[in-house]
């Protein structure tokens, strides 16, 4: 499968926002968007005019790339939620937070999206006592999710989760940090998700 190997603060400047792809380091002074808030490459500086397709791939990229999705999986999440009740938009991104590597980064479980990937594919994390290691594993309201017995000594597991309880927890799950548990809640409101998302510009692209 295709993966982007090159550096992720990059990612963030190409999309001029903080996509969070760094763990720790993109809340300290560190993080590239802070240092070189322009986008990379050497005629970043530069002031370019985007078109109406720019914005809304620019909007497309900025939460694939948040998530850690191929195109492919996008599309598909995509056409999930069009064939949904509701709003197509807020449908996507809910389905989104659903997946079990987000879930297991926003209990605070691991510092970054793609630790949390790596976490649930080492056999890692239980649902509902079960071992699931698939990170696209969409988790329903009133699952627990658990870090295994041999799991809960790793250093960067209680790091991370440290980290967390520092900042905030989303309302929508409940965490356990002793016991390194928690339980999906309920689904997310569209109050609750990042507002800087404009899930509009996605469904007006794939309309076209």
């Amino acid at each position: 499968m295709a993966r982007y190997l090159g550096s992720k603060c990059r990612i963030c400047r190409r999309e001029a926002t903080k996509l969070f792809l760094k763990g720790e380091k993109c809340y300290s002074d560190k993080c590239a968007i802070e240092n070189r808030g322009y986008p990379p490459g050497q005629h970043g500086q530069r002031r370019r005019k985007v078109s109406d397709y720019g914005v809304h791939l620019r909007e497309k990229q900025k939460i694939k790339k948040t998530y850690g999705l191929l195109e492919k999986q996008f599309r598909n999440y995509f056409k999930k939620a069009e064939s949904m009740r509701g709003v197509t938009g807020e449908n996507l991104l809910v389905m989104l937070e659903r997946r079990l590597d987000n879930v297991v980064y926003r209990m605070g479980m691991a510092s970054s999206r793609t630790e949390a990937r790596q976490v649930v594919s080492h056999r890692q994390i239980m649902v509902n006592d079960r071992m699931v290691n698939v990170p696209s594993y969409l988790v329903k309201p009133g699952d627990k999710i658990a870090v295994t017995t041999k799991a809960k000594e790793h250093l960067r597991i209680k790091s991370a989760i440290e980290s967390a309880l520092q900042r905030s927890i989303p309302a929508w799950v409940e965490v356990d940090a002793q016991a390194l548990t928690g339980v999906f809640q309920n689904l997310p409101e569209r109050s609750d998700l990042p507002s800087d998302f404009n899930e509009n510009l996605i469904v007006e692209l794939y309309s076209k």
